[in-house]
């Protein structure tokens, strides 16, 4: 019997809840799939990689994700934090566990194989006549975009009438729900009142973090499943919101948080402050903007980064245009509520600024914004901040009115949050109900408002979280949508097998090799522009090796308890230490406990005896590396590899 658990150290005796696995457990197994909000099979690709199999790695990429090139680039990489190597510990030279590994580079991977086989290298429709005949040879997850037209050859799936979808905001919630509302059968319209599509992906992501050609390639892919995007059309001023809902099957709100907003400070209200996500609109749009040369940036987030960092480009081109760099010298002060410790930026874009120049400093809560007497700012008053977040981690920052001080400067630029603009309901949404002022009320489930016919998908739906929730959201909606319209639920069913891997390999020292490092291009280099990429892409060589570190959670030893001669062969030989062999009287009591001794017994769990019964293997899934050291060493071939996989099909009913 394999029972997982913790593994205790050498003089802790096992006194502990063992969890036996229950429906899902495979699926949980596969972490970095179960963290990832559209659960991308991270694990697929990446052992792709490893392999060579480039073409299948992007095939798998894209399938349940259709803007998988842009999260190459810029995904917060959620599967990353959820990674399984992450967890393993660091044995020394001497066989001491002193730490604890780093994740897989996910998100890098992602963009390799993205960058050889995405629409940034082929053309769309060819990107598309791929993704769609694809065959996952061994995925854990579903291969949606494939999956449903299969579906629908085979008569599983009736799709929609071509029915209107109006959907308001191109950006990644509305264009990942145009994408899966074309393939369910309808014609979706995309409202975007900026020049551009992608909503914050064009006009709040950099463009050294993103180049613009890549969203354009990435959306005309979306358009050519049918997809029409009408770009400078506001809903309220060229059409209005009435009217949307009279002549659509249904609506889609997907606006998103674009407006920056304010501290209420005094002196805030005037020439001089800006909003940061208004700052990053201009610069992505090329709009003029007057900017000082004394600049302060208030925030502590990414968004307050990519402000700061895009300011220091401006500062540079504007001084390499005027040539008076040395008289106006040029500085960037970014302030941030938190410590640096606390401070709720990546570390990456905290360690990048600081190499660009972005002058850091922390702990300092705004209290005024200073003005000369003619009404141009001079500076703003701070006080110190002794705690941002209480002992909960909750958000409750205290402050010391006695140690205050001013930074001079003659620009502000607030990265303090965002908030959302939804005006334009007014004419014809009185039966939308509000949450709060500009946040509707919405089904958690369904995604569906108040009003008759009215989804609501992305931040405008659950506040503003990453670019792989907000398309998560919009697929979602997607289906909400097609229940809603044609009266059919649509489902997915999973089969899952398990395939035992007679010659199972692992690369060698895979195990002792440590992440990649992802090569940026220089300090100096960057400031020539704003479209001059940070980061770098892996080349096969490193490719390779950074995806031959995944553990492959899709693997697993399997013990066959009615072989085992429990002959502790499997425990000695564990690299890592993750099977202890115990008797099961040292096993905590639990109902659920007895409940499978005596299954496993043939008895009633109420006669079960553990002090009689005698021992159990405890497996602990954060130690185990898939070496097959332990498969290898049975005698009796108890142990065996087992590939899980997952294949799904659709269904309306």
């Amino acid at each position: 019997m394999t029972l997982p658990g913790r593994t205790p150290g050498a003089d802790e005796r096992v006194s502990l809840r063992v969890d036996l696995p229950s429906e899902g457990y495979h699926r949980r197994l596969i972490a970095c799939q179960e963290a990832c909000p559209v659960h991308t099979d991270a694990r697929g690709y990446v052992r792709a990689v490893a392999e060579g199999r480039f073409e299948e790695a992007y095939l798998i990429a894209r399938g349940p994700n259709p803007l998988a090139s842009i999260c190459g680039r810029i995904c917060a990489a959620p599967c990353e934090a959820n990674c399984r190597r992450g967890r393993v510990p660091r044995v020394d030279d001497d066989g001491h566990f002193f730490a604890t590994d780093r994740p897989v580079a996910i998100r890098a991977l992602k963009r390799f194989v993205c960058a050889r086989y995405g629409p940034e290298a082929r053309p769309r429709d060819e990107v598309l006549e791929r993704v769609r005949s694809f065959v996952p040879q061994a995925c854990a997850g579903p291969e949606e975009l494939a999956s449903l037209v299969r579906a629908s050859v085979a008569g599983r799936f009736a799709p929609a009438r071509g029915e209107r979808i109006a959907i308001v905001g191109a950006g990644p919630a509305g264009l990942a729900a145009a994408h899966d509302l074309a393939l369910l059968g309808f014609l979706p319209v995309i409202y975007e009142r900026e020049p551009v599509a992608a909503g914050m992906l064009a006009v709040g992501v950099p463009a050294y973090r993103l180049p613009r050609e890549l969203i354009r390639r990435e959306v005309a892919v979306i358009e050519a499943l049918g997809v029409e995007l009408r770009c400078g059309v506001a809903i309220g001023r060229d059409l209005s919101f009435a009217e949307l809902r009279r002549t659509h099957a249904a609506v889609l709100l997907a606006v998103g948080a674009k407006s920056s907003r304010g501290l209420g400070l005094t002196g805030e209200r005037g020439p001089g402050v800006i909003g940061g996500v208004d700052f990053l609109r201009a610069v992505a749009l090329g709009e003029a903007l007057e900017l000082g040369r004394d600049v302060v940036v208030i925030g502590g987030g990414n968004v307050a980064y990519d402000v700061a960092r895009s300011v220091v480009r401006q500062v540079a081109l504007d001084a390499a245009r005027t040539a008076r760099r040395a008289t106006h010298g040029g500085r960037v002060r970014l302030v941030s509520l938190e410590s640096l410790e606390e401070m709720p930026a990546d570390t990456l874009e905290i360690r990048e600024g600081d190499e660009e120049g972005v002058e850091r400093h922390n702990g300092l809560g705004p209290t005024e914004v200073l003005r000369n007497g003619d009404g141009r700012v001079r500076g703003v008053r701070f006080r110190r901040c002794k705690r941002a977040y209480d002992e909960e981690r909750r958000f409750a920052p205290v402050f010391d009115d006695a140690d205050q001080l001013e930074l001079e400067c003659d620009t502000v630029l607030l990265a303090v949050g965002q908030a959302t603009d939804v005006a334009f309901v007014a004419d014809g949404g009185a039966d939308i109900a509000w949450a709060r002022p500009g946040w509707p009320r919405v089904d958690a489930e369904t995604l569906q408002s108040t009003a008759s016919g009215v989804f609501v998908a992305g931040d405008l739906a659950h506040g503003t979280r990453l670019l792989i929730d907000a398309v998560a959201s919009g697929k979602r909606a997607a289906r909400s949508i097609y229940r809603y319209v044609t009266g059919r639920e649509l489902q997915s069913e999973t089969l899952t097998s398990h395939l035992v891997l007679e010659r199972y390999r692992r690369e060698h020292g895979y195990e002792s090799l440590r992440r990649v490092e992802l090569p940026t291009s220089a300090a100096h280099a960057r400031l020539a522009g704003h479209d001059v990429e940070v980061e770098q892409g892996l080349d096969e060589q490193l490719a390779r090796r950074e995806a031959s570190r995944c553990l492959d959670c899709g693997v697993a030893p399997v013990f066959d308890g009615e072989r085992c001669v429990l002959c502790g062969g499997c425990v000695d030989v564990c690299p890592t230490q993750c099977l202890k062999l115990v008797p099961l009287s040292d096993l905590v009591d639990s109902r659920e406990l007895q409940v499978a001794l005596g299954a496993a017994f043939d008895c009633a769990p109420s006669s079960v005896a553990t002090a009689s019964l005698g021992s159990a293997i405890l497996k602990d899934e954060d130690r185990c590396i898939r070496c097959a050291l332990c498969s290898a060493r049975c005698p009796v071939d108890a142990v065996s590899m087992e590939r899980v996989r997952f294949d799904t099909t659709w269904r309306a009913t």
